[in-house]
């Protein structure tokens, strides 16, 4: 026999059949995939140029414009998880030595000032305490003290369970001549937003959450509110006129990809994630087909009814304000005397069903339950609640 020419044998963990575990996905996200997403996931790839292909985009932009309550034509899905979003979002609308001011209330508005530093951009951050939010009047005064050209704010901060109320808030950044970025990654379809009621600039969220698809898409929207005079009959932003740090993530060649920048001819700028799309695009239809105001209300009402199950059972909740506690992801405060990892761990092992600890600012501090899409309803609640007992029953309590 002739002797190999490679020096790297096949693997061996590789010659096993991979079966997928099925679980009980209540953490933060992602969300458990229904079935008819899936089906659509599997369906047989196309060229990402085809015509069919160019459609679907076209559908999924409706579908975003809707989820979003938008009628904004730069609307596409990012090839990649929210975390590109955020960084399209920055990269599109700041140059370095600009100045960004961040919102923290949790670990998103920590990210995004460090995607902002990282292009060397001149970052100031308000802070509050995790569980909490800012009232109009304190971003007023740092809109006005730092006098940056985008704010940005987390709608649905995951991390701690806060959802932060959006009326308002655009008046105030374009008072100071601010774009307002929002993060809706974990609120979308779960909490209200009004993009263009709102005066949202900028807006982006993943595919993950309350959509149920699987993680990868993101969609984001620009508004057209700082148009040129010049450029009013192609839209484009003044934000877009800059040089983006990022090819992969320029909206000058992603708005063409996508059919948003009036041009006759797109042009090949990345092969994008076709099955991921096909996702999207089912997942969006569910949501158009159920109504947003219903998936709100539903959201909302499976939220309290696990609140007050939760509170029956002796557990406080980590956010003291009912009117900010966000309706996909509640956090609970970390049972005294017992470790948390313990909890999650046992629950997961027992019924095969995964709740988090806290992310950022809130580790240590609570476990978070995500009850998102098909998984918000009074069963998945009750299935938690049962968890939750069974791991205070057995998990090791300290005496202290």
């Amino acid at each position: 026999l002739a002797m190999s020419s490679v020096s790297v044998p096949p693997p061996k963990c590789l010659q096993k059949t991979f079966v997928a575990p099925r679980r009980h996905m209540f953490g933060p996200g992602p969300s458990n995939v229904p079935p008819r997403i899936l089906a659509a996931g599997a369906e047989p790839v196309i060229g990402h140029m085809h015509p069919e292909m160019l459609e679907i985009m076209s559908d999924i932009k409706s579908g975003i414009q809707y989820a979003f309550q938008t009628e904004n034509n730069m609307t596409i899905a990012v090839s990649g998880t929210g975390h590109t979003a955020m960084e399209c979002a920055i990269f599109n609308a700041v140059e370095p030595g600009e100045g960004v001011l961040t919102a923290v209330n949790g670990i998103w508005g920590e990210r995004a000032a460090e995607m902002a530093e990282r292009i060397g951009a001149k970052v100031n951050s308000i802070v509050t305490t995790a569980g909490g939010y800012f009232t109009s009047e304190e971003i007023d005064q740092a809109l006005a003290k730092h006098k940056p050209v985008l704010f940005f704010l987390t709608h649905g901060e995951s991390s701690t369970g806060v959802v932060h109320p959006l009326d308002g808030i655009g008046d105030i950044c374009h008072k100071h001549n601010c774009l307002f970025l929002v993060d809706c990654v974990a609120s979308m379809g779960g909490a209200p937003l009004y993009m263009d009621k709102q005066g949202i600039d900028i807006l982006y969220s993943g595919s993950q959450k309350v959509l149920n698809a699987p993680p990868g898409t993101a969609p984001i929207s620009f508004s057209e509110r700082k148009c040129k005079n010049n450029y009013k009959n192609t839209c484009w932003n003044t934000y877009f006129l800059l040089l983006s740090m990022s090819f992969f993530l320029d909206m000058t060649w992603l708005a063409n990809y996508w059919g948003c920048d009036g041009k006759p001819a797109r042009i090949y700028h990345h092969t994008a994630p076709v099955s991921a799309f096909y996702a999207l695009r089912e997942s969006l239809a569910i949501l158009a087909e159920q109504g947003l105001e219903n998936s709100w209300q539903r959201h909302r009402e499976v939220a309290e009814y696990l609140h007050e199950g939760v509170e029956n059972m002796g557990l406080k909740l980590f956010v003291k304000d009912k009117n900010a506690r966000l309706p996909t992801v509640t956090t609970i405060v970390a049972p005294p005397g017992y470790d948390w990892k313990e909890i999650t761990s046992y629950i997961m092992k027992n019924h095969n069903l995964e709740i988090s600890g806290g992310l950022g600012p809130s580790v240590g501090q609570v476990l978070r339950v995500g009850l998102m899409g098909g998984n918000s309803s009074k069963a998945s609640v009750d299935m938690v609640l049962e968890a939750l007992r069974d791991a205070l029953r057995y998990c090791h309590k300290s005496k202290v």
